[in-house]
């Protein structure tokens, strides 16, 4: 997801803040989402939605390195099994903190959409 400037809305908070780009065109949707919720909402989502990735690589990763045998790292020592998970991990978190494969941005545009309808009806039920 890229922020590229505005072009082609004169009014509001919009105006003024970047536009999201989804599949190479401005995501208005989850522009006006954003700025319905509030910053630690949007923090918490963003932390959440990297945690997503980084366990869903994790699983990538052990799957991708199940079969290995034989010397070194790999081999099949008693503590390499705890090794190779912890390996595992410490690889799935670096790679969805450096940008992962992009589970994490379609996660946090789900989740902003969502806060964002729950803070819509709840002040649709107040009105």
């Amino acid at each position: 997801m890229q922020a590229g400037p505005v072009s082609g809305i004169h009014s509001g908070a919009l105006a003024k803040a970047p536009i999201p780009y989804i599949n190479g065109r401005p995501d208005y949707d989850f522009a006006a989402a954003l700025t319905k919720v509030s910053p630690q909402v949007q923090a918490k989502a963003k932390a959440t939605a990297q945690d997503f990735e980084a366990m869903f690589l994790s699983s990538m990763f052990s799957q991708m390195t199940s079969g290995l045998n034989g010397e070194g790292p790999f081999g099949n020592t008693p503590g390499t099994g705890v090794w190779r998970s912890m390996l595992t991990e410490q690889y799935s978190k670096s790679f969805a903190k450096a940008g992962g494969v992009g589970i994490s941005n379609d996660v946090y545009r789900t989740l902003i959409l969502q806060q964002a309808n729950r803070v819509g009806q709840t002040q649709g039920k107040q009105a």
